[in-house]
């Protein structure tokens, strides 16, 4: 294993979610919440917790205005207003104060929703800058990350990442924080209006109320987990069993791929129905603890009617201050259950966004400078696995504009060879070197936009023909693309097609035969025009005929280009300038085609053997052909053209 890849962080062999915590999170977000760089943003959240202290005063002015209006009407406190003294009416006027409750009411919401629409941009910034941040560094995570995960998991990860960070967003700084002054203020009204009895059974009923919430959603959040952990299988195997479309259709496996799809829904439905239970059990609780403090709130105030300390008023002040405070606190309890969740979805995310990529630019990376293009493999080591060695001490060199093919039985490392010098993994001991600098001594960027590679499985975008051979290089005009296209000789195939260049490949390029996509790759390498080409197995999925046909534009392609050509099949690089045999890591044999079969050793022996399959499969196709007409005579002896004796 490369020293990176044995530096690289192992995956936690906790569960992030098991580490979740509100400061933790908080920690993370909070430099997008307050970016440094934005003074704007920065304003509009100072702005924000302005507004939400203005709009929780209007809230507890409410149930002022509720024992103002009882009172008047019940005529405490108030003496007969004396006539034209009309400031003194509208003081301790019923109808006055009835508007007055209205009108805070009104002046509440707007407050509340200007502040929401100020916070929407710093909110969903924060969102679009952590989504592309972790986008981006999940491309910089190394092949072998990608490899041990499947897609369909990793984007929900993303996705339930991203809604997690609004959701935290949103419910932290909307609803939490705001429903924490909201008590406060409540706390210092009942200290001045009544007494410390009412704060303290206030402040308790608000204690036992959250510490059964905190005590059943953290029960409840397993159910969720394994619910979600269901929902993230299914949704996989969902995705693994369309992208195999084809396959599952050759082995007639619908019936296998629908009873697996159905094993993961019947474990979300079983969490699913377990959530539903769990939470109707925590709905009950806080109804049952809410309703108990405020009862004992009423009957202390009700006390207080009777023994002529409080009047009407306090005790429907009382009553609506309580009851005001229930919304946020009932609202609380889906706060605290839906950041929990936020929390374990962002951790996730931030885990992957921790996870070091296993490839990395040295802090002193150059470019990449070719002047002739030779490469060179000096004394490569390298294993996936430390147990099992890949590559053992291979040394060769492809000289500048010169072809190299590198062939083997399976399993010999011939792709490996292709992974490591684009630097997709990195050696384990020895170096590679692109005239005579190491390549992991220049920048990724700078290699890999110097090497071109046509790989034997294209997956092509889900877009244009035109978008898939302008991915070679995306600044290149429309004329650049169509003389690329006719280099790679598919800008026939092109034309006859309704949409020309517009038509849609599909998904992983479905629509288009193996051939046309291999031309596409070819027509987007030639369009990338670099110095260095690679070319894994491109010919070996494709029948004869196309084979032959993409073999040549591969030749025209490859010219005066330094290539290294890893092949399967021994006729497509006949002409190569050298042939390197691989058996179990390391160099069996080398030289020309000629060369190699004049040494009557491994190479002699697999081009004999694919020779022999090559012709049985004629051989096998001119019976077919023959059993084709059976009664055919043969022409010559018909038409009377041969002589008897001859025809004998």
């Amino acid at each position: 294993m490369s020293p990176h890849a044995a530096n690289a962080p192992a995956e936690p062999s906790d569960d992030p979610a098991r580490r979740a915590t509100l400061g933790r999170a908080l920690v993370h977000l909070w430099p997008y919440m307050w970016p440094g760089d934005r003074a704007d943003l920065k304003m509009r959240v100072v702005w924000s917790m302005v507004l939400l202290l203005a709009a929780k005063v209007a809230t507890l002015t409410v149930p002022f205005t509720f024992k103002w209006a009882i009172d008047a009407l019940n005529g405490v406190g108030s003496a007969p207003v004396q006539p034209g003294n009309w400031a003194m009416w509208l003081i301790v006027s019923p109808l006055a104060m009835t508007a007055a409750y209205g009108s805070i009411r009104v002046l509440m919401a707007l407050l509340t929703q200007w502040r929401d629409g100020i916070f929407a941009k710093v909110a969903m910034h924060a969102v679009r800058k952590l989504a592309y941040r972790t986008f981006v560094h999940m491309h910089e995570l190394s092949l072998r990350f990608h490899l041990e995960r499947k897609t369909g998991g990793l984007t929900r990860v993303l996705e339930r990442g991203r809604t997690g960070i609004e959701e935290m967003v949103r419910l932290v700084i909307l609803q939490l924080v705001p429903t924490a002054v909201e008590v406060g203020l409540l706390t210092g009204v009942l200290l001045w209006q009544f007494d410390w009895r009412y704060v303290l059974v206030t402040l308790a009923t608000v204690a036992v109320y959250m510490l059964f919430t905190y005590v059943a959603t953290k029960w409840r959040i397993e159910i969720r987990r394994r619910m979600n952990e269901s929902d993230s299988d299914a949704n996989a195997k969902a995705i693994d069993s369309l992208l195999n479309y084809e396959t599952v259709k050759y082995f007639s496996a619908e019936l296998r791929e629908a009873k697996r799809y159905d094993r993961s829904m019947e474990r979300f439905e079983t969490a699913s129905v377990q959530t539903y239970t769990s939470l109707a059990v925590l709905n009950a609780g806080q109804a049952v603890i809410y309703t108990a403090g405020l009862t004992a709130i009423m009957l202390m105030c009700a006390v207080g009617v009777r023994n002529g300390t409080h009047t009407v008023g306090d005790f429907v002040m009382v009553n609506a201050m309580m009851i005001q405070l229930y919304q946020p606190l009932n609202l609380m309890g889906m706060v605290y259950r839906e950041i929990k969740q936020a929390i374990i979805d962002i951790e996730k995310m931030f885990g992957v966004l921790m996870r070091n990529p296993e490839v990395k630019d040295h802090a002193d990376a150059k470019p990449l400078r070719v002047e002739r293009g030779s490469v060179r493999f000096d004394d490569v080591r390298f294993s996936y696995d430390p147990d099992r060695p890949i590559l053992k001490g291979l040394s060769f060199e492809v000289p500048a504009g010169k072809t190299v093919a590198i062939v083997g039985p399976s399993g010999a490392g011939k792709s490996t060879i292709s992974r490591l010098l684009f630097r997709l993994y990195d050696v384990s001991g020895g170096r590679i070197l692109i005239d005579g600098q190491d390549i992991r001594n220049v920048t990724q960027a700078s290699l890999r936009a110097s090497i071109g590679m046509v790989p034997q499985d294209t997956v092509l975008f889900n877009d244009t023909i035109r978008y898939n051979i302008r991915y070679g290089r995306w600044d290149a005009t429309d004329e650049e693309v169509e003389t690329a296209a006719q280099t790679a000789q598919i800008d026939g195939f092109i034309k006859l097609s309704p949409k020309g260049y517009e038509t849609e490949v599909g998904e992983r390029g479905l629509k288009l035969s193996g051939g046309e996509k291999q031309r596409v790759a070819i027509a987007r390498t030639v369009l990338k025009a670099p110095p260095i080409l690679v070319l894994d197995e491109a010919t070996s999925a494709l029948d004869s005929h196309t084979e032959h046909e993409i073999q040549e534009a591969l030749e025209r392609v490859s010219r005066n280009r330094t290539s290294l050509v890893i092949a399967h099949r021994l006729s497509t690089i006949v002409g190569a300038d050298e042939i390197i045999v691989l058996n179990q890591g390391r160099i069996a044999e080398r030289g020309t085609h000629v060369q190699l079969l004049a040494a009557n050793g491994l190479y002699a022996g697999m081009w004999n053997r694919q020779r022999e399959a090559q012709e049985a499969r004629e051989k096998l196709a001119l019976i077919a052909d023959e059993n084709e007409a059976p009664n055919r005579i043969p022409p010559a002896v018909d038409d009377g053209l041969m002589t008897p004796a001859a025809a004998e």
